[in-house]
């Protein structure tokens, strides 16, 4: 093992997730001497950007949806368009290539901006020694070298939590990135969780023919939500034939006669499953194992995340951390893109900031679910005032003629003030429709100012002027 000198840089950006990598294009935009520091590696061996958010999360999965649905919507419903298919198969291998391609092209997209933005792109593992130095370990470890820079932003993104119940194995026990590759459809599949990620993984091998199962230890499905909205996607996916088996605690999985024997309890006393594969998706923890010498001092606190300021400095000073690796909001790709830009505008001295009361969240099932803001068990908790405007999509004009009918858009306004507060939707294109709402709490709008902007007819969209006409005939 060889020890190499190393340059000197502006900026280290430690990651090349949606965080890292838009930090440091951001970075060089910006006139600053910048490098990213990245070990993911792809099937092949070669490094692939983007992170988990493009190699084996969102991006992935989003792409896996597509062609789930295109497959459901042939065998069920293209009879009604008076379209008659016959003999139609699942070629999961094909699939997954056309995943993979996908993937591979934003990833090669990333390392082009970098070349272009001369940002040096190190395939290495890295390790924060102090404020100003980073070690860079080649993935072979044929050699060794310490980077220096005047700031160091740390952006490794988090990966899948285990759990002592479900140990992985990697084949009939598995994780959420290998649920994105699998080689066959399972004939019966249990997810243990329902979150995001479970409902995700979920609605992917429900529309290619899995008998899926979630176990869900909370009482509630999908807390975090607006409960009005979560009841309306309980009565949806259970209607899609996803089994929601809520308050149930797994006390054990293990694998016999290749399958997976799942033992949970619940409050009916202890129940067991026989499934194919069990993927477990009970959350994702901060990639901060072995990020920094014990003599760096980066002060984590005790589930691993860094702390930081509201401006994303760490404890050490020049030191930003960002994306998963913080509680600044929620782990989502976007929030990271935020936080990744606001700390490159900062050491470039830009003044900026991350609104963290208006970042939208989306679940990309089928209906997808998208929401910004408070939602009206949380503002009735505050004893807020509040207003609030519904519309269903079965009655748009757009939603009838796709066949998209499933769905409502919400909007909670301040009963004095008529502020927007808050926006949920559940719907066919609600990741999309939810910018709308985020756009108007920018600005401080009003439901009425939503009321008289004039919406295209017939969209889906229109659904969010009409949520906001019937707050405005409550007057």
């Amino acid at each position: 093992m060889s020890k190499k000198k190393a340059k000197s840089f502006d900026v280290i950006v430690i990651g090349a997730g949606p965080a890292g990598y838009s930090s440091a294009i951001r970075c060089a935009q910006l006139g600053l001497k910048t490098a990213c520091i990245d070990n993911w590696l792809d099937k092949k061996g070669q490094s692939s950007l983007g992170g988990t958010y493009l190699n084996a999360g969102c991006v992935a999965s989003i792409a896996l949806l597509e062609s789930a649905k295109i497959y459901q919507s042939i065998n069920y419903n293209l009879k009604e368009h008076g379209i008659q298919v016959e003999g139609v198969s699942v070629d999961i291998a094909q699939m997954m290539q056309r995943k993979n391609a996908i993937v591979s092209s934003l990833s090669r997209q990333i390392a082009d901006s970098f070349a272009h933005y001369k940002i040096d792109c190190i395939q290495a593992k890295a390790k924060l020694l102090n404020g100003h130095s980073v070690e860079i370990t080649q993935a072979d470890r044929s050699a060794v070298s310490v980077l220096e820079a005047k700031h160091i932003i740390l952006a490794t993104g988090s990966s899948p939590m285990d759990l002592s119940c479900a140990p992985i194995d990697n084949e009939f026990i598995i994780d959420s990135t290998m649920a994105l590759n699998l080689d066959a459809v399972p004939k019966r599949l249990a997810i243990i969780g329902a979150g995001v990620i479970g409902l995700e993984l979920a609605s992917i091998w429900n529309r290619l023919g899995s008998e899926t199962i979630l176990l869900e230890a909370q009482e509630s499905f999908l807390s975090l939500t607006d409960q009005q909205i979560a009841l309306e996607a309980y009565r949806i996916y259970s209607e899609q034939g996803l089994e929601l088996r809520l308050g149930a605690r797994v006390i054990s999985a293990r694998k016999s006669s290749k399958k997976v024997t799942v033992e949970y309890q619940d409050s009916d006393g202890t129940h067991a499953l026989r499934v194919d594969k069990l993927i477990v998706a009970s959350g994702r923890k901060p990639n901060t194992e072995n990020l920094a010498a014990a003599e760096a001092d980066l002060l984590l606190d005790e589930n691993g995340y860094v702390h930081v300021d509201e401006n994303c400095r760490t404890t050490l000073p020049g030191v930003y951390a960002i994306g998963d690796l913080t509680l600044l909001g929620p782990m989502i790709a976007h929030k990271g893109i935020e936080e990744g830009l606001f700390v490159a505008e900062q050491i470039a001295g830009l003044h900026n900031q991350v609104n963290y009361e208006i970042l939208p969240s989306v679940i990309f099932t089928a209906p997808e679910i998208a929401w910004v803001g408070q939602t009206e068990q949380a503002l009735r908790a505050m004893g807020e005032s509040i207003k609030i405007g519904t519309f269903p999509l079965n009655v748009t004009a757009r939603a009838q003629a796709t066949g998209q009918t499933e769905g409502i858009v919400k909007i909670i306004a301040h009963a004095d003030t008529d502020t927007i507060l808050g926006v949920h939707i559940i719907g066919s294109q609600a990741s999309e429709m939810i910018a709308e709402a985020v756009l108007a709490m920018e600005f401080s709008a009003s439901s009425e100012d939503l009321a008289r902007t004039i919406h295209a007819h017939p969209t889906l969209s229109k659904a969010l002027h009409s949520a906001a006409l019937t707050i405005k005939n409550k007057k």
